[in-house]
């Protein structure tokens, strides 16, 4: 009889069907439960009322969003009865769904496919209630140095979210938030005459998009409103190129994986992805804007090389980056 799971997980962009897909190819019975979900329209109403408002005026809304999260949590954990749990991120839970996990004691996974910075746990709470899997090497080793125990495991790509297009747009694309290095790359590939879009909500000018950001203005650039991630697989695959831009954090994004996995041509800031990819071979690496600015332009000329980048990443992607290849790392963490 396989084993009951209960997967904790916030709404974002639906990755939580990717994880519980490859949760259910290695025999478990996957319950995903959201803590965020605002799935009806009066919940939504309620969020932006009671949550998100308070802090846009002074006030603190967390506690409310807090206990909200912690009720429906600590109300899927009776409902199923898992004989295992796994968190992801899960840091906007209160102390009491943590208690009842310990209670029960119940063989739990933490999984921050994020920075540890933008999470609210501390080096005491992690020891308690690990095994932690986070995205990034070197948050793994400082986690590990600390007496938590920690494993590396990488974000992956979803092969059964979309099919790879045949279809090619002469655009270099973005996907994602918009931070300030962001705006700033795609603003120079502008002004170099490149042809450019921005997918996303803090993007588009779309009147909902700016309220529901609480911004007015938008960067000078081409831009289209949010589009469901396998929409965003095909997009970044059919564009000339996709831009991968990380900043500050800590691992390699979701989208590292996912724009080879559809067979599209990355450029990516991060000349660590030689660990998952073969720079100039399967992925290309930028140092700085003018880098930047000659592969785009290159990819919307030089289709023959282009193609033979994509054909090599999507085969690595699918050999050794999808989600049921990082099912045994999480496994091995089970005690």
């Amino acid at each position: 009889m396989s084993q009951r799971l209960l997967l904790i997980t916030p709404t974002f962009h639906g990755y939580y069907k990717s994880i519980a897909r490859a949760l259910e190819g290695v025999g478990y019975e996957v319950t995903s439960h959201c803590y965020d979900g605002f799935s009806k329209v009066r919940d939504k109403i309620r969020n932006k009322a009671l949550f998100e408002l308070p802090g846009r005026i002074g006030l603190d809304g967390t506690g409310r969003a807090e206990q909200w999260a912690t009720a429906r949590a600590l109300q899927a954990l009776e409902e199923t009865r898992p004989h295992k749990l796994v968190v992801i991120k899960g840091d906007s839970l209160g102390v009491d769904f943590w208690a009842e996990v310990e209670r029960r004691r119940l063989p739990r996974i933490l999984w921050l496919y994020d920075d540890l910075a933008r999470h609210r746990y501390d080096d005491d709470f992690l020891r308690s209630i690990g095994p932690v899997a986070t995205y990034s090497r070197d948050e793994a080793a400082v986690l590990t140095s600390k007496g938590v125990t920690a494993a590396f495991l990488p974000n992956a790509f979803d092969p059964s979210l979309a099919s790879p297009p045949a279809k090619r747009t002469p655009e270099i694309v973005f996907v994602g938030s918009r931070y300030p290095n962001r705006v700033a790359l795609l603003e120079g590939l502008k002004r170099d005459g490149l042809p450019v879009r921005a997918y996303g909500r803090q993007w588009s000018r779309h009147a909902f998009d700016r309220l529901r950001t609480w911004e007015i203005s938008r960067p000078d650039l081409p831009s289209e409103r949010d589009i469901p991630l396998s929409q965003a697989y095909v997009v970044q695959a059919e564009a000339a190129a996709a831009i991968n831009i990380h900043g500050l954090q800590a691992g390699l994004a979701m989208r590292t994986f996912e724009v080879p996995g559809m067979g599209g041509l990355q450029l990516i800031d991060r000349p660590d992805v030689a660990e998952f990819y073969e720079p100039g071979v399967e992925a290309l690496v930028f140092g700085n804007p003018n880098e930047l600015g000659e592969l785009a332009a290159r990819a919307i000329k030089d289709t023959l090389w282009a193609e033979r980048l994509r054909t090599a990443g999507r085969k690595r992607t699918l050999a050794e980056h999808t989600f049921a290849h990082r099912m045994p790392i999480l496994e091995a963490l089970w005690h």
